[in-house]
């Protein structure tokens, strides 16, 4: 009896520190501040993420994610959401955000390629390297410190607040947001590899009379002086 006793308390304590560490997904993100959960100016339809670069289940959602947003054509708002402890996924956000600045493909290929390597990265010598080998791949110089004023991080960071602003706590979080739909302004997908078409499907339904204000030409002034009243008797 002890010792089923002790390993059960084992096997509770292991969950315990997985669950703090990896944050194991709830059956639904309370949502305390939905500002974030919007899609961009001119979309109807968008996918919003808030995600991990060391994270072992955004890795696997990445690609479902990218071959939906290709698909569909639709916006796909990457936020980043740190988890700690993580050794080296701070500093992936960072340098995703230094080749954002090239332009913000490379970026987002930086990002895919890190996810579809996540297995062979295991430390910041490691990631370094990979960095390296992907900016020479494309021409690119790697700086030796890629942001010496912090204000990368402060990005990072920031998203990061963001999330626990909006009430995320774990990674993957996905969501299908919309704009003048008729149902939900924002769908929480819990199993992109189950539901994520679904979910967009739906959200385009619901978004089908929506369209965009129709462009008014602005009344062209006349320029030709006012006609004089003719004199009066």
């Amino acid at each position: 009896m002890l010792l089923i006793f002790a390993s059960t308390a084992l096997l509770v304590v292991a969950g315990a520190s997985a669950h703090a560490q990896f944050g194991a997904p709830s059956p639904g993100t309370v949502i305390h501040d939905a500002s974030a959960l919007k899609p961009p100016a001119g979309a109807r339809v968008a996918i919003v993420e808030f995600a991990d670069m060391e994270c072992p289940v955004c890795g696997t959602t990445n690609p479902i994610i990218k071959a939906a947003a290709v698909r569909y054509k639709i916006p796909w708002v990457r936020h980043d959401f740190l988890i700690p402890y993580h050794a080296w996924s701070p500093i992936a956000a960072v340098n995703a955000r230094w080749f954002d600045i090239k332009s913000k493909a490379l970026g987002d290929e930086y990002r895919d390629q890190v996810f579809a390597n996540q297995s062979s990265i295991y430390n910041p010598d490691v990631l370094r390297q990979f960095t390296e080998k992907f900016a020479h791949s494309h021409g690119i110089a790697l700086s030796f410190a890629v942001d010496p004023q912090g204000k990368l991080a402060d990005e990072v960071k920031a998203d990061s607040d963001l999330g626990r602003r909006t009430g995320i706590e774990h990674t993957p979080t996905v969501f299908i947001v919309t704009a003048n739909s008729n149902g939900a302004p924002y769908i929480e997908v819990l199993h992109p590899d189950q539901d994520l078409y679904r979910t967009i499907d739906q959200a385009l339904s619901d978004t089908a009379s929506a369209r965009p204000a129709p462009f008014a030409a602005p009344v062209k002034k006349s320029t030709a002086p006012p006609a004089k009243k003719p004199a009066g008797n």
